[in-house]
């Protein structure tokens, strides 16, 4: 992609986004994700109702009038984008592969993220970190995060998601809000489990996860089309593979549900908010559900 194609993506996107984050997320976003606590704001005399608890006994003594503290919601937070980098990223049977619907996810949740004044920062993995973007507030920055994601290229194709959750767990002291964007292919053959939930325990414990899921129709299921060549963007690998025959249909078909299941009891038992989206589908109903789980 050249940089005036790139641009018109970044462009494009940006307009759909910006506008769905306004209309639509932002303030699903800010009911969903809270600030850090409350803040003192300011004092004000005591009226039938209020909680003494919250009774300011030194103007108190000094005025002979009863006043309480009045506390406001520390909104700004810190959000963090886990952008899964790794080759699969490229693959898409429909208008759109994984990695445009993650940009333009991304570029959701940043626009929704900034109309609440909350900074957003982002970090691309592999099989190791390979970018860092500190969190910052402004549009030239969320336009280059959406920029990374559309051009990004790895220097490993594989993905190790518990390397990212560490990098986070390590690289942010104070709490943040973390959304995990990949297609959550980092699983054991043999066992089906995450490879990722050490990393996950610790993750959760100092930050706030999601993990949106995305997802194409082929990672499920195979159609009948005959022998079909199949390569794998993360090792290079190209096997064949007779799809006419139904048992190799149903042997990955039973591969894939028995995965994406580990995954979900995984992130149920972290009590991991997660959603599920395909590249064909409309990503507004599922982010809306998402956020409306966490109200």
């Amino acid at each position: 992609m050249d940089s005036n194609d790139l641009l018109k993506k970044v462009r494009k996107i940006e307009i759909k986004t910006r506008a769905l984050s306004s209309q639509i997320f932002a303030g699903e976003y800010h009911s969903a994700f809270k600030g850090r606590g409350m803040a003192f704001s300011e004092v004000r005399e005591y009226q039938i109702g209020d909680d003494v608890r919250n009774m300011d006994w030194n103007v108190t003594a000094r005025t002979g009038t009863p006043y309480i503290k009045v506390f406001e919601e520390e909104r700004e937070l810190t959000v963090m984008l886990l952008i899964d980098a790794s080759g699969s990223g490229w693959f898409g049977t429909s208008s759109k592969t994984k990695k445009d619907l993650t940009a333009e996810i991304a570029a959701v949740l940043s626009f929704s993220a900034s109309i609440n004044n909350d900074k957003v920062g982002a970090l691309f993995f592999s099989t190791r970190v390979e970018k860092f973007i500190p969190p910052k507030k402004g549009r030239s920055h969320l336009l280059r995060i959406i920029r990374e994601v559309l051009e990004f290229r790895p220097e490993e194709k594989g993905t190790d998601i518990g390397e990212a959750l560490r990098f986070l767990t390590n690289a942010l002291k104070k709490k943040c809000t973390a959304f995990l964007l990949s297609d959550m292919l980092d699983i054991d053959p043999q066992t089906f489990r995450p490879r990722y939930e050490d990393a996950l325990k610790v993750a959760v414990n100092r930050h706030d996860l999601s993990v949106i899921n995305i997802y194409d129709e082929r990672d499920r299921t195979l159609p009948d089309v005959g022998l079909l060549p199949v390569r794998d963007n993360e090792t290079g690998r190209i096997v064949y593979v007779d799809t006419s025959r139904r048992s190799v249909r149903e042997d990955y078909g039973e591969w894939s549900r028995k995965a994406y299941a580990e995954t979900l009891l995984t992130l149920r038992k972290y009590k991991v908010d997660t959603v599920s989206i395909r590249t064909d589908q409309d990503y507004v109903k599922s982010l809306v559900a998402l956020f409306q789980t966490r109200a």
